[in-house]
């Protein structure tokens, strides 16, 4: 296995946010030794957000290495064979770069009021855009009968690039999400957790794999870490954390890498020693620190970890 390090871009810190700014930062994370970009979902927000299947057809003609990916898509508030054509055009057109992980949307969503989806069936419909998206990617005159989803006699082309269509991980470190992820998901994408979370998490996930004939791979595990960079950890902590939404049964500390490169490292590596090697760092703090703090990560973390072999 592999240690893979991207970048997520969830909410702009301002919305005066020109688009150039935003492109410029694209291109010069091309130009870094980045593995990926992510882009989380909102689509009822009073911050800027970039719908982000939108957003990633645009860039996607833009890069030429970086693989890219949603954390997380909320899935529910979709339809499954607008959605299934959508991913499986931006992972033809660049040629299996494209990764999707998918949620359900928060307790209380208002993505999901604003598109009159009931909180309740969130879960079932996702489970069943899972299991109807994978079989159009993969087959012809697809017929599915469901509880929220019915097609009869559909066929979408042109098939995703990659084999079976993107690996879909699945988001949260609620004990359904694990549920999920073993009997239907390709891989775990999780974010505010500790690393002894993320071990007892990726066990849990393997028993339920188990348990449905399933193997999720050793690989398909993964983090999502803010991150801010100061040689004065007290001072990163209250600049990074300003964007943040704490846990009240768990320190930031524990699940956020804000100070020096040293401690940033040592955070993945507590990951690592957990189970997971992939991992998505979010930018914290000013916009206009962002490409100091994405630089300072590619010298000084991603060089070290990112092709280091995991024992």
């Amino acid at each position: 296995m592999k240690v893979r390090i991207g970048i997520q871009l969830g909410q702009w810190p301002s919305r005066d946010i020109r688009p150039e700014a935003v492109l410029d930062l694209i291109d010069y994370f091309e130009a870094l030794d980045v593995d990926s970009i992510w882009v989380s979902d909102r689509l009822v927000s009073t911050a800027l957000t970039l719908e982000p299947i939108t957003f990633l057809s645009y860039i996607a003609g833009r890069l030429r290495k970086m693989k890219f990916g949603t954390s997380t898509l909320v899935l529910p508030t979709r339809n499954p064979v607008v959605l299934a054509k959508e991913l499986a055009t931006l992972d033809f057109l660049s040629q299996g770069r494209f990764f999707p992980a998918i949620g359900l949307g928060g307790e209380g969503s208002k993505d999901l009021q604003a598109v009159a989806v009931e909180q309740k069936t969130r879960a079932g419909r996702s489970d069943e855009m899972i299991v109807l998206m994978r079989r159009l990617w993969t087959e012809e005159n697809v017929t599915f009968s469901g509880k929220y989803f019915s097609v009869e006699d559909v066929t979408i082309m042109p098939r995703p690039w990659q084999k079976n269509g993107p690996p879909i991980w699945i988001g949260s470190r609620s004990e359904a999400a694990l549920r999920r992820t073993g009997r239907l998901g390709d891989g775990w994408l999780v974010s505010s957790v500790s690393a002894d979370e993320v071990a007892r998490g990726i066990e849990s996930i393997r028993g339920y794999a188990a348990a449905a004939n399933r193997q999720v791979p050793d690989d398909h595990y993964g983090v999502l870490i803010p991150f801010y960079f100061s040689s004065d950890a007290a001072q990163a902590s209250e600049i990074g954390g300003k964007s943040l939404r704490p846990r009240a049964d768990l320190a930031m500390s524990e699940f956020t890498a804000f100070g020096s490169a040293d401690l940033v490292r040592a955070r993945i590596q507590a990951y690592i020693a957990a189970g997971a090697s992939k991992f998505i760092m979010r930018p914290c703090g000013p916009f206009e620190g962002w490409r100091e703090q994405v630089g300072i990560l590619a010298r000084e973390v991603i060089a070290p970890l990112q092709s280091a072999a995991i024992d």
